[in-house]
């Protein structure tokens, strides 16, 4: 590889050209530094002119520019570029000369000990690899995956872990299962075109053979994964709207492509259509069974279990009219349209039709003991706004309660240099962590200069006394000062195999900080200085271990803290529910030189006081641990302000899970990414569930503290609208745009659910594999084994409940001093639905806000079309539907709105070749306006038929027709009774008649 080629590479890889210099801003497909050439950068970027000589090691590179500042990065950039076992340190999954390299596969610590299940991940992403590279037109394969094997797995042919962790997966294996059972899926809680979160696998699918008759092939099934999660892109089939009719006005089963073939089925065998469908749904016991061959190569989206089945559908086999959420989500595109316009296609080419991918190499990597560095700022610039007083109470904190047993622990500080303040000690008991206590920094030195760099190397120095590599190693690297040449260990940090989670305190922090965590997948986060602010104490409690074992971890289910008046209160209560209760701690902080005054009420009614706890009157915290498990319920404290002046008084609650066989409910906050230019807005994620489960209904609010302004409360939704992606997937989600300065701004979401049966969802939420029930064979119908179907009992939320945790920090340029210009339009209606009601078409939608998904929209404007086509690419030019007495409700209220049909059914709409449409369809979207005029994006199309079809017309269903058949055969005994008894009376009758005519004759 050439010196270029590795620049653009690295580029790529790391994105660290944005930071590269000042010196002047160029963009376009070719850039020159002089004396090395950088070519086909990512993106404009601002370049230097470089100086240079070679030697191999860190530290004999020069920088110069003769016309402008020194680069920033120190030119880590080149050092990786020569050093090839750099090249993808801390990089995670990148697409390189076509193949993809760091695919993390990572097994959840529940999962028993199983060699095949390793085999068979080798077989699947092998098998997969190929499969990918023909379905994508020889585009795309799997150079290298790295399988994290679980700690608790006794084999030790595995080699040590560097910054891979389960949390970082882009593969999970559990065996914890949904309400579907073994169906894989890829959790996707962005829109069209957007990465997913990651690709579930349970144990049993990678283990069973018995399932690749209804799923396919495991290396089928993980590429109709892969596209879900790396592309973007959507299911083709839909199990809750499995046939619609189309615009010839004939019923057609949801799928793409169309060409694929197959029947219906009852349950006694094959029938006519009219036979299953009833009043537009299936009827039970009946479903369309496909062939199992067929002609059709598409769609893996849709059944990639087919043997025909090899690429995705395109432009001219995709079928726009099937309800599935891939029309729905990507605006009618088809997946092959989505997955070109990527950036995987955009920066590679097709590889030669004479080149073939080498199969995939795999590496086994295993994490060994859990060693954790404290590298703490102790400058001068530590002593202003109580910094110092927080990093005690969050550091104390998380060494006595948060940071997991058997972990080995050190602490080093810097100011202008470095110091060892702890070698390596491992936790075993209390003592062990009171020992590491009384290491922490007490006092800040006078000195203002910080050296970052100098604390990270006396880190090192620490975590390599264990096994003479930093490899697998934490740094929890606190500072508040400015460094200029944080950039001179950037290749330090790159190569060490360490994950450094980087916290920011006050708004004078070097600026580069980030870019530590970014480089090796540590977690970053900001404090303000505010007295009243809790968030060094969430950032630490959200520091786990990233094993993935949620048992072990603690769960934070308070986090407050308020300035208090003299002689006044904190008064407020939390829930501890019944899925947690071991090792519940109830931490207090404050201000000022003397404690609280505390009252803690427990469900039973039991007090504490600041008795009960245990003071550190040096760090000004007392807390409490609740032996044995605590009890659920409420429990309610107040704090008061006992002295003459005002001071932040802060409450922090902790536990753990109360028992192995029920996962505790979680929540998981983070950002669509950590940095913004106004008026770009950003997306903030909570995901809230139990075990794999959504809980909904949940009452989820985010807290954003800018460097200066005041927080801002926004409550996220799962509403299906707006930034929520699907509805009731435990996914609560919303824009973020009320950017009150630049700077940092730090993230931290609080949960409540009130008490009621039921929070959970049934099925796990997702993009599934299609699990086929069976095939049409030589013309005999072959079932599949039933789909496993794992029931979930309704269980009463006694307790309610309650979560908090930190989300990170993000940072935003750009923001302008005076008010803001209105730039933000109503965001796109996703989830339009039309149904066709007697003489009325009914459409309903969430309304959308004044500014993307908040506030109120002025006016709707609704179009309607006979052509879908017309609809899609020339929406201002169909029909318009008088709207003027549909006035917008509030963003996340459900919209309903009614129009008359007459209107379209007797109405030929001419195209513009002049054809007129015969069509009994009709297809309609709806934007939004707001006040200032800007409109939001056109919706996606729903789609109404306005005839009853004839082979449609309503067949009653098997209660109906057996009443049907008793109230006819009622009608015909009636008859039949009817007819004896008059004939009876006749012939009655003609009898007296005649015998009264032979007493004549005898007379």
């Amino acid at each position: 590889m050439s010196v270029s080629e590795a620049f653009s590479v690295t580029f790529t890889l790391n994105k660290i050209y944005t930071k590269l210099c000042v010196t002047e801003t160029v963009s376009g497909p070719r850039v020159k530094s002089s004396p090395l050439e950088i070519t086909n950068p990512v993106a404009p970027f601002t370049a230097c002119r470089i100086s240079y000589h070679l030697g191999g090691f860190p530290g004999i590179f020069k920088t110069r520019d003769s016309e402008g500042p020194v680069c920033s990065l120190k030119f880590v950039i080149l050092l990786v570029a020569l050093s090839p076992e750099f090249l993808f340190l801390g990089a995670g999954l990148q697409l390189r000369d076509n193949g993809y390299d760091g695919l993390l596969i990572a097994v959840n610590p529940q999962v028993s000990e199983d060699q095949n299940l390793v085999r068979n991940i080798k077989e699947m992403i092998t098998e997969a690899s190929f499969y990918l590279f023909n379905a994508t037109k020889r585009r795309v394969f799997f150079r290298n995956v790295k399988i994290l094997i679980p700690a608790t797995w006794k084999a030790s042919n595995y080699s040590k872990v560097k910054q891979e962790s389960y949390e970082k997966a882009n593969v999970i294996v559990t065996d914890w299962y949904g309400a579907h059972g073994d169906d894989p899926y890829t959790l996707q809680y962005r829109g069209c075109g957007k990465e997913g979160k990651y690709i579930h696998f349970t144990s049993e699918f990678l283990l069973n053979d018995g399932l690749i008759a209804g799923y396919g092939s495991r290396g089928r099934v993980f590429v109709h994964e892969w596209a879900h999660f790396r592309w973007g892109v959507f299911d083709e089939y839909n199990n809750e709207k499995p046939f619609y009719i189309n615009g010839q006005s004939q019923i057609e089963v949801t799928r793409c492509s169309s060409d694929i073939a197959g029947i219906f089925v009852c349950e006694k065998g094959p029938c006519p259509q009219e036979n299953c469908i009833i009043s537009k749904i299936f009827q039970e016991g009946c479903m369309f069974i496909y062939n199992s061959t067929q002609n059709a190569t598409s769609s893996i989206m849709f059944m990639q279990s087919l043997s025909s089945v090899v690429d995705f559908c395109n432009a001219s086999t995709h079928n726009q009219e099937a309800p599935n959420p891939q029309n729905q989500m990507c605006s009618l595109r088809s997946v092959w349209d989505v997955i070109t316009d990527s950036d995987d296609f955009s920066n590679s080419l097709p590889m030669s039709e004479t080149e073939l991918p080498p199969p995939p190499t795999f590496s086994l990597v295993q994490a060994g003991d859990r060693v954790v560095c404290l590298v703490l700022d102790v400058s001068s610039k530590m002593a202003e706004n109580d910094r110092l007083l927080q990093l005690q109470q969050a550091a104390e904190f998380y060494l006595m309660q948060i940071v997991e047993i058997h972990t080995f622990v050190g602490i080093a500080s810097f100011h202008s240099k470095g110091e060892i303040r702890a070698q390596l000690h491992q936790i075993n008991n209390d003592d062990d962590r009171k020992l590491l206590v009384s290491h922490l920094p007490v006092t800040a030195s006078a000195e203002a200069e910080t050296s970052v760099c100098s604390g990270l190397k006396k880190g090192f120095e620490v975590v390599e006394k264990l096994n003479g590599k930093a490899f697998g190693s934490v740094m929890i690297l606190v500072t508040s000062g400015d460094d200029d040449h944080i950039t001179n260990c950037f290749l330090t940090a790159l190569s060490s195999g360490s994950t450094i989670h980087t916290i920011a305190l006050g708004s004078s922090t070097v600026k580069n900080l980030e870019e530590l965590s970014r480089l090796t997948g540590g977690l970053k986060f900001f404090v303000p200085d505010k007295s009243n602010s809790n968030s060094m104490i969430d950032a630490f409690s959200r520091i786990s271990s990233g094993t993935g074992d949620i048992f072990q971890q603690h769960i934070q289910l308070e986090s407050t803290g308020e300035n208090v008046k003299p002689q006044h209160q904190l008064k407020n209560a939390v829930t501890v529910d019944d899925s947690v209760g071991n090792d519940t701690t109830f931490l207090v902080t404050w201000q000022t030189s003397g404690p609280p005054e505390v009252m803690l009420f427990g469900p039973n009614g039991r007090k504490y006081s600041m008795d009960d706890f245990i003071t550190n009157l040096a760090f000004r915290t007392a807390r409490l641990w609740i032996p044995g498990t605590a009890k659920p319920g409420l429990w309610t404290y107040t704090l008061n302000n006992t002295h003459h002046s005002p001071q932040a008084l802060k409450v922090t609650v902790t536990s753990r899970a109360s028992r192995s066989a029920m996962p505790p409910a979680t929540v998981e906050a983070f950002l669509e990414r950590d940095s913004t230019h106004f008026p770009h807005p950003l997306v903030i994620y909570a995901i809230v569930r139990k075990g794999f489960y959504p809980i909904l209904n949940a009452t989820v609010t985010a807290t954003i503290e800018p460097e200066t302004a005041d927080p801002v409360m926004l409550k996220l939704l799962d509403d299906g609208a707006g930034a929520d992606v699907t509805k009731n997937d435990g996914i609560y989600s919303r824009y973020f745009f009320s950017f009150a300065v630049n700077g940092r701004y730090s993230l931290k979401v609080h949960v409540n659910r009130s008490p009621s049966i039921s929070t959970l969802a049934h099925s796990i939420p997702g993009s599934h594999a299609m699990y086929v029930p069976g095939y049409i064979t030589n013309g005999n119908i072959q079932m599949n084994a039933p789909r496993k179907s794992v029931g979930r009992s309704e269980e009463e939320q006694k307790w309610g409940f309650s979560r908090t945790s930190s989300g990170g920090s993000f940072s935003v340029l750009g923001v302008p001093a005076g008010p803001h210009p209105d730039v933000f339009p109503p965001c796109k209606i996703i989830d339009l639905e039309a149904v066709k009601e007697e003489e009325e078409v009914v459409l309903s939608w969430t309304a959308p806000g004044e500014d993307l998904d908040q506030g109120q929209a002025n006016s709707y404007e609704i179009r309607v079309s006979k052509s879908l086509q017309k609809i899609q690419d020339d929406f201002s030019n169909a029909i318009l539907v008088n709207t003027s007495k549909l006035n917008p409700q509030q963003a996340g209220t459900k919209e309903i709105f009614k129009f008359s049909s007459e209107l379209f059914t007797n109405r030929p709409e001419h195209q513009p070749d002049g054809e007129a449409q015969k069509s009994h369809r009709i297809y309609m979207a709806i934007r939004a306006v707001d006040r200032n005029s800007l409109k939001s994006d056109v919706s996606n199309i729903a789609q109404a038929s306005l005839l009853i079809l004839p082979n449609s017309s309503p067949v009653l269903a098997r209660d109906d027709l057996i009443l049907k058949g008793v109230l006819t055969a009622i009608g015909i005994i009636g008859i039949i009774c009817l007819t004896i008894v008059v004939t009876h009376c006749v012939l009655k009758r003609k009898k007296k008649a005649g015998k009264k005519e032979n007493e004549t004759k005898l007379l």
